[in-house]
């Protein structure tokens, strides 16, 4: 089949995009500190938060951050998958042709203004 495979962490989805994401509770700073690769060959966006991985805290951290940097309202960003886990699939909503754009961008110029 000659689907394209998003390399990536995104994945287009008909209302959105799909996020895997690794999370780091407990960390120094809140912030993407990139991409690590995952059981199943994909990537998965490295997110660290100073929240504790307790009640929801670090889920509501992740999405205060993404939903910033990534210019998303926060109601558009919901867990999918693994609200107790560190890895986690996120749904963003909204065009998603418009966020494959402006997501990944979000990696390339992550870390160069801190």
């Amino acid at each position: 089949m000659t689907g394209m495979a998003a390399p990536g962490p995104f994945t287009p989805v008909a209302d959105g995009v799909r996020v895997a994401l690794r999370v780091t509770p407990k960390a120094s700073r809140n912030a993407v500190t990139g991409t690590a690769d995952t059981a199943d060959g994909g990537k998965a966006l490295k997110v660290a938060v100073t929240a504790v991985p307790e009640d929801g805290k670090a889920n509501a951290a992740v999405v205060k951050l993404l939903s910033k940097a990534w210019g998303v309202p926060r109601t558009g960003i919901t867990v999918l998958a693994g609200a107790a886990d560190r890895n986690k699939i996120l749904h963003v909503a909204g065009d998603p042709a418009e966020l494959m754009r402006r997501l990944p961008a979000t990696l390339e110029d992550g870390g160069s203004h801190g």
